[in-house]
């Protein structure tokens, strides 16, 4: 019996550890990503990693034509609504016209959600973001799904190497915003990983799923698990920083519907994963 195939487009601090687990699952994997030094750094790899523009038109290499799976996690590193609308939704209708897979799946953002109350928001919940990179993942969402697909939207990540409010905590530069009651989604990387890894099963309706941990602390909440961990000050308190890039919503997303899949974080709040997250360096 042929082993299931999965192409994963982005190979970056999500999608390198996502394809490592398909390929420990038995599944065979290839690889895109956008850059030549991206594909020289992953040489080593136990499955192929080739560089490829998927905003352009493609072609399936040989033998990867229908695949099981397709999965793009690719990344626009930034960028205004076009970079987004390149990478995101042309990307995808790029590689599914070119690969013609089984299934996909979309990786994209909570931040679809511009709830500002602090609402608990599921996959019902309705979706009117301001910020134009917002809309543009609402377009992708339409191609995978119109497509048969699945759309993972998935909170903030954070990990090994990467915790932007450890980093900020111990630069001592982190505030808390006009009180701190703005609510945090996050996901830790691995569980990510693992999600989208669930999410591959046939078994499992197309659709849209929250991918985020099971409790969202406000932001002084946070910051109090971080200082009470490090034995240090909280930050000061402030105001809001207007010039901030990420968009300033505050509600609560909802994994009950992927966690009914059989999914269950193995950091199910920020607080669980400090001590690896210190260990390990933000």
């Amino acid at each position: 019996m042929q082993p299931q195939r999965v192409v994963l487009a982005g190979c970056g601090f999500l999608g390198e550890v996502a394809a490592g687990l398909f390929f420990e699952n038995g599944w065979e994997v290839l690889g895109l990503c956008a850059t030549e030094g991206t594909a020289a750094r992953l040489a080593s790899l136990p499955f192929p990693v080739r560089m490829a523009d998927i905003s352009k038109s493609l072609a399936a290499p040989e033998g990867w034509s229908q695949p099981e799976l397709l999965i793009h996690c690719a990344s626009s590193g930034g960028g205004d609504a076009e970079d987004y609308r390149a990478v995101y939704r042309d990307g995808l209708e790029n590689l599914i016209t070119a690969f013609a897979p089984v299934r996909v799946i979309f990786t994209g953002s909570t931040s679809v959600y511009d709830q500002q109350n602090g609402e608990i928001v599921d996959e019902n919940s309705p979706t009117v973001p301001h910020r134009e990179t917002a809309k543009v993942l609402l377009e992708a969402e339409a191609v995978a799904l119109r497509s048969g697909g699945v759309v993972a939207r998935l909170g903030g990540i954070y990990g090994p190497g990467r915790s932007m409010f450890l980093r900020k905590f111990a630069e001592g530069s982190a505030v808390v915003e006009a009180g701190g009651q703005r609510f945090i989604n996050l996901i830790h990387r691995d569980d990510a990983a693992r999600a989208l890894v669930r999410l591959a099963d046939p078994q499992i309706p197309a659709g849209i799923y929250n991918v985020c941990d099971n409790h969202p602390p406000t932001q002084r909440e946070l910051y109090g698990w971080i200082s009470g961990f490090l034995g240090k000050p909280m930050p000061l308190d402030g105001p809001i920083d207007p010039h901030r890039k990420r968009g300033l919503n505050n509600k609560r997303v909802s994994n009950q519907k992927l966690r009914s899949t059989g999914w269950m974080p193995e950091f199910p709040s920020f607080r669980e994963a400090l001590p690896s997250l210190v260990r390990e360096g933000f």
